[in-house]
């Protein structure tokens, strides 16, 4: 059973696991849409080379009109690439047509020289699988399904001794190329891995799994850059006279409260929210695409009431209170500090007001 399922992953999710290939699925996409978008202008200058010395070169001639589709095809494929989202599944559908379409131009190609063995396209099935990372049984259904066409139209246009050469060649280096296909997937997709988790490491607050304060930063300012504008919120949480806490219990206890409170919003933010731990006893929560002032107030209040009873100290009848600044982003501020500024001072102000436990920076 354990060979199965290495065969299995190493067959349909480039030889990790299921779970671990959905969660690194958008960064492969994003991966394949910058190689490819690349290859497509590399395809686009050979095009423009080749379709213009095509027209007085007597051997290229009769391959004209395959050179003038090509620099149409890469022309339109480049337009789309500035359109379509890097993480599309329509971009990497994109990509698998390329494939398929330079097999097709080097099919043309060999198919005008029948008495050669067919170079360029098995050159091409040796080589294109390399470019793509993906779920290697993909690109064995295309590549299979390319030898499938080539091999019947050239059983039509070849000597039979020209074709059975070519039959050998596709069988034996398509094997090949899945093979390293699935080896450079591997190489590849293992990179990605070892990526995420330095990156997740690096972004990471050690002591409450949330989010350190430069991810944070990272994270509101690119919503913030975004040209739509769109409105959120960015609660400021501190929790009350934490150093009595630590003063009074040990900074044992005081690292327990960090983690409590980070594991309650971890726990009550989980709709796409960016949460995290600015330091010491001070959190960030932002939260995109909302601008009800009632709403947030109702939020707050939840936050504050709901924190003190999930908290826990050595003395069951000490509670631990948090105050809350809010800051209302309407598309104005220009990044996270001017947005942090807002909410800083709004919070400085439920402090020193304990009649609600938090303060709307707009309202003060």
């Amino acid at each position: 059973m354990k060979i199965l399922r290495i065969i299995r992953n190493y067959f349909c999710y480039c030889g990790i696991e299921k779970d671990e290939y959905n969660s690194l699925k958008k960064e492969l996409y994003v991966s394949n849409f910058v190689i490819w978008r690349t290859i497509h202008f590399i395809i686009l200058a050979v095009f423009t080379v080749l379709f213009p010395l095509s027209t007085f070169i007597p051997f290229l001639k009769p391959l004209f009109p395959i050179y003038l589709s090509g620099f149409i095809y890469a022309c339109a494929m480049i337009g789309l690439f500035f359109v379509l989202k890097k993480d599309s599944l329509a971009a990497q559908l994109l990509i698998y047509l390329t494939i398929s379409m330079l097999l097709l131009y080097t099919a043309f190609i060999t198919a005008k020289s029948p008495t050669l063995p067919a170079a360029s396209f098995i050159v091409m099935i040796l080589i294109t699988p390399l470019f793509m990372l993906d779920k290697p049984y993909f690109m064995a259904i295309e590549i299979t399904a390319a030898n499938l066409i080539f091999l019947i139209w050239m059983y039509n246009v070849k000597p039979l001794e020209i074709w059975k050469y070519d039959l050998l060649n596709t069988i034996l280096f398509s094997v090949v190329g899945f093979f390293l296909h699935v080896i450079a997937n591997s190489i590849r997709i293992r990179e990605f891995v070892l990526s995420k988790k330095i990156r997740i490491q690096k972004d990471t607050d050690d002591m409450t799994g949330l989010m350190n304060k430069g991810a944070l930063t990272a994270a509101i300012n690119e919503f913030l850059a975004k040209k739509e504008k769109a409105p959120g919120i960015l609660l400021m949480l501190d929790i009350d006279h934490f150093k009595s806490i630590n003063d009074t219990y040990g900074h044992d206890i005081g690292d327990s409260v960090i983690t409590q409170f980070g594991e309650f919003l971890a726990k009550h933010f989980t709709n796409n929210e960016v949460v995290g731990r600015f330091g010491g006893d001070e959190f960030i929560v932002f939260i995109k695409n909302n601008h009800d002032v009632e709403k947030t107030k109702s939020i707050a209040q939840v936050l504050i009431d709901e924190s003190s009873d999930y908290i826990k100290l050595p003395d069951p009848d000490q509670k631990v209170k948090v105050s809350i600044g809010i800051a209302m982003y309407d598309g104005k501020e220009k990044n996270y500090s001017e947005l942090f500024k807002k909410a800083d001072t709004a919070l400085y102000e439920a402090k020193a007001d304990r009649s609600i436990g938090f303060k709307v920076y707009e309202q003060i």
